[in-house]
């Protein structure tokens, strides 16, 4: 039998995480249905805390992602390499400041944000051949913007990892790794960013951080007393 506590856990999983959603669906949605990109989901809830507005951004693969950043950002730009994912979200997914370039295997995707000859706010590697979009992304990143690694932890396992890492710690970026579990996986991963050391983003809130996902701190105090009562310990006052 599993105690009250852990029940209570499970359930602010489902409802406020959509995990079992996401997992038995296989889509990357937040718990209403807004699509969030395949990070951990501490990277997700830190990164959504900002002004995109004004930013423009460039995905080194497609997905859910796009959907997710297009809603808040000037414009993005993502390049695919995999036909059947380009034709998906081709089909599935349309908006007025998104642009999908298509990249076969022999067109240089990694070279691909180098033929735009912009740069950009902030650049997600997400996709093949991450050391070599690590070293471009690089050149092409703006003043005081962050670079985006997911899958970071690779780093363990893979010399590509390793290389991508290297490159941009030896770019003069900050490194912050967000450990944790993901949107269709039941295992843990590493989402990284990489920030310039101008980086000052303005946030969308009057306090950051604000309240995460299963947060009692957002509850009122009507709601925190309730669920302290639930609980196999003594309530106090000051955590009311």
């Amino acid at each position: 039998m599993y105690s009250e506590r852990f029940q209570q856990f499970i359930e602010m999983w489902r409802k406020d995480f959509a995990i079992e959603r996401s997992m038995n669906e296989k889509v990357c949605v937040d718990r209403d249905g807004n699509p969030i990109p395949w990070y951990t989901y501490p990277a997700i809830e830190y990164l959504s805390q900002f002004d995109y507005s004004n930013k423009n951004i460039f995905e080194f693969g497609t997905g859910y992602s796009s959907m997710y950043w297009s809603k808040r950002a000037k414009t993005v730009t993502s390049v695919e390499d995999k036909p059947e994912w380009y034709e998906k979200f081709s089909r599935e997914f349309h908006a007025d400041n998104w642009q999908m370039i298509y990249c076969d295997e022999k067109q240089g995707y990694e070279d691909v944000i180098q033929k735009n000859k912009q740069k950009y706010d902030v650049i997600i590697i997400d996709g093949k051949r991450r050391a070599e979009c690590a070293q471009n992304a690089v050149k092409a990143l703006a003043e005081g913007g962050m670079i985006i690694l997911d899958d970071s932890d690779r780093i363990n396992t893979s010399l590509e990892y390793f290389n991508a890492v290297k490159i941009l710690r030896e770019a003069d970026l900050l490194q912050v790794d967000f450990y944790g579990f993901c949107p269709m996986n039941n295992y843990t991963k590493t989402t990284s960013v990489f920030f310039s050391r101008s980086f000052a983003f303005k946030s969308l809130y009057e306090v950051q951080p604000i309240n995460g996902l299963g947060n009692i701190w957002s509850m009122s105090r009507k709601e925190r007393k309730a669920f302290f009562h639930k609980q196999d310990y003594p309530l106090k006052e000051e955590d009311m």
